[in-house]
């Protein structure tokens, strides 16, 4: 084979110094040639790529195509509804959204209502008008114990870190959240210059890190935390316990983005990378955990305190509602991550095979909660794949109080789904720290699109609220969603996930069979 390669590349020499003769302006294509012939036989003699050994320079263009592969499927391939993780049809809404063009669509459905899984909402024959509807809906997050609760929008954007994203997306976020009245989560990145100068109201997330609030060893710093929680724009304090893409799995903030800018921040050592603990270092039961909450209430003197997790095994879960139950003491909020949720960088087993998904998880929190007649005080909030009214509409009827989406609110910022969020070469300047590429993205025309993405998904759950004849988003439950199992047969969601009854669970006399082995679950993590 080299010896073939070899025979042609003197011949080609051979051929264009005899053109050359001819026409002396070939004479250009020799360097072109050498430097072709070079690379030819550093990859005859190089031992690493037995592809590149064989076919000297022809080998490369495997690299070539492969990396086009994702462009030429997104752009010419895929279906309306088949790409991922976010597909065409709900990319293209997110971006007509958020530029408030046209979004309705022509001639029909292009979803198969037969497939399984297919699910629409149930309407009435009494409709109501769309004036009827509140614009702007808030839900109330504070316990008896929180002495400042916050109204919360239904539709706010989910954990973000600076560090992740820039600081132009950083500020576009913010910004927009606050012309549009909703929430801004810091991500457990830390509170930035960028959260506070956008002027949004900000959910300070403390993730295992502590970055923000962490002392020399790592630790929880209560002095650092103090300082910061009592900012005017911090509304809420979030406890980090995992996320979907990634639970049981620290986060990742890769070297090439770890600025001193970000490293001081996080007071952490720059040009590293920094790994997360997988586990809070303050708290390892769940009493302590329920005291922690406690602590971080005192110190934010009275602000809603809430935790967030991607659910796992569910006799964990329930030990944290018995010690709400036995310690008094309860979260303000809890946010529901589901396995479906994205994030910049995760090993493959644990994007693709951990947690729990957002429908199963928020059904199992909300039972959890009202078996242990704990709802009334406590918020759900469901975090994942939400990006539409009608994903709004149907995790609320599965029992969550309000909604956060991350990846919908980056392709308002004008993310293209390139999936370059780990390598720092974002395309579109939102998940990156390189200057150049960040400076691409214009806070004062981006901050305009996160708002109307965000009012024109409200305004949509607020037609689908006015097709079913409810009045607010709080007349939604089970009954009203329903979902295809096989091409001939349907259930609502309350016969597919049958609801508890408040209290149940503080009975052994009224706890369903299929619960009781959670139960004993939860009392063995207990004793251990």
């Amino acid at each position: 084979m080299h010896t073939r390669l070899l025979l042609l590349a003197l011949f080609t020499l051979l051929t264009t110094l005899l053109l050359a003769l001819f026409e002396p302006l070939l004479l250009w294509l020799l360097p072109v040639y050498g430097i072709l012939l070079a690379i030819a036989i550093a990859d005859m003699r190089q031992t690493r790529h037995s592809l590149r050994r064989n076919f000297p320079l022809f080998g490369r263009m495997r690299w070539v195509l492969e990396s086009m592969r994702p462009l030429v499927r997104q752009y010419f391939i895929e279906s309306d509804i088949d790409g991922v993780p976010i597909n065409r049809q709900t990319r293209g809404l997110v971006y007509r959204r958020a530029k408030k063009e046209i979004d309705t669509i022509p001639f029909g459905t292009k979803m198969d209502p037969y497939e399984p899984g297919y699910e629409w909402i149930s309407h009435s024959l009494r409709p109501l008008h769309l004036d009827q509807i509140p614009e702007a809906p808030r839900v109330r997050i504070g316990s008896a114990a929180c002495s400042q609760p916050y109204d919360a929008a239904l539709y706010n954007i989910s954990a973000m870190s600076f560090g992740a994203l820039s600081a132009n997306a950083v500020l576009a976020l913010g910004e927009g959240a606050r012309d549009g009245g909703f929430a801004l989560n810091t991500g457990e990145g830390g509170l930035t210059p960028y959260h506070l100068q956008s002027g949004a109201d900000l959910v300070w997330q403390i993730g295992t890190g502590y970055f923000g609030c962490r002392d020399a060893a790592g630790g929880f710093d209560a002095e650092r935390f103090a300082r910061h929680a009592l900012r005017p724009a911090v509304k809420m304090i979030e406890i980090k316990l995992s996320q979907g893409a990634k639970p049981g799995h620290g986060g990742i903030l890769p070297a090439d983005k770890n600025t001193p800018e970000i490293a001081e921040i996080r007071c952490v050592t720059p040009h590293t990378q920094v790994d997360s603990p997988p586990a809070h270092s303050t708290f390892a039961t769940p009493l302590e955990m329920m005291a922690f909450i406690q602590r971080l209430r005192e110190l934010s003197e009275g602000k809603p305190v809430g935790f967030k997790l991607c659910v796992g095994r569910k006799g964990e879960f329930i030990a944290l509602c018995q010690a709400m139950v036995e310690s008094g003491i309860k979260p303000d909020f809890i946010t529901v991550d589901g396995a479906e949720g994205g994030t910049g960088a995760a090993p493959l087993e644990h994007t693709n095979s951990v947690g729990m998904p957002l429908r199963e998880a928020l059904v199992f929190v909300s039972d959890c909660l009202i078996g242990f007649d704990l709802k009334q005080e406590i918020r759900i909030i469901a975090s994942g794949k939400i990006l539409t009214g009608m994903d709004i509409a149907k995790y609320l009827a599965l029992g969550a109080d309000l909604c956060n989406s991350a990846r919908g609110f980056m392709l308002a910022l004008g993310c293209i789904q390139s999936l370059q969020c780990h390598k720092n070469r974002c395309p579109t300047g939102v998940a990156t720290q390189n200057p150049r590429l960040a400076a691409g993205l214009v806070v004062s025309d981006k901050k305009v699109r996160v708002r109307n993405f965000q009012q024109q998904t409200i305004h949509a759950l607020r037609e689908i609220l006015a097709s079913a004849g409810f009045e607010h988003p709080d007349r939604l439950h089970r009954a009203h969603v329903c979902q295809r199992t096989d091409r001939t047969h349907y259930y609502r969601y309350d016969d597919l996930f049958p609801p508890l009854e408040a209290g149940a669970l503080l009975d052994e006399t009224t706890v369903p069979e299929a619960m009781m082995k959670y139960l004993r679950e939860a009392a063995a993590l207990q004793t251990h």
